[in-house]
């Protein structure tokens, strides 16, 4: 299982913020992402977003969409482009094709210098706060062009119905509860 790793250096007046995931980073370390994401750049004024991905075997989808919510963030609140450092010829493979690019500063290179850095808490998160993290990561991979529009669209319905499948149990087990508290 892979680790998610970051830094922050804020020496020489800069602000630098590493993000390194290593291994095989999996759906179900997003709710560790999703968590960091929360709460990334509230207390602090980054000038460098960086990505470390040379250490990093595999990525799935769902982590590839929190990466891009990622750079979205820091577009809208830094209006900075983040850099992505990969030296996987696999990744650098998945992330030319899914158009990275447009979000992204991609070097397949190693990064000159990064901060020291320290592994993120292990988040642990519902079926439903993941299904929905994986819909939301999939939904703006979708939205980064039509080659993954296609790719996902699927998965996408699936996950939408399955929600709604889920939402009406709970409703409906609600509805009996209060039906039993009404006549007990």
């Amino acid at each position: 299982m892979g680790k998610i790793l970051f830094a922050t250096d804020f020496s020489e007046e800069k602000g630098v913020f590493v993000l390194k995931l290593t291994g095989e980073v999996r759906v179900t370390q997003g709710p560790t992402i999703a968590k960091f994401l929360e709460t990334f750049g509230e207390n602090q004024a980054y000038q460098v977003v960086i990505i470390d991905l040379t250490e990093s075997i595999n990525l799935d989808s769902t982590t590839l969409g929190l990466l891009a919510k990622l750079a979205i963030k820091s577009k809208k609140v830094f209006n900075i482009t983040p850099t992505i450092f990969s030296t996987n010829p696999d990744i650098c493979r998945i992330l030319d094709s899914m158009g990275f690019e447009q979000l992204f500063t991609l070097v397949y290179t190693d990064p000159e210098s990064c901060p020291e850095v320290e592994e993120l808490p292990t988040q642990i998160a519902s079926e439903e706060t993941m299904r929905n993290q994986v819909l939301d990561a999939h939904k703006i991979l979708m939205s980064m062009n039509e080659n993954n529009r296609a790719c996902f669209c699927n998965l996408v319905d699936a996950l939408e119905e399955e929600q709604k499948n889920c939402s009406a149990i709970s409703d409906h087990g609600r509805e009996k509860k209060d039906s039993i508290r009404k006549t007990g």
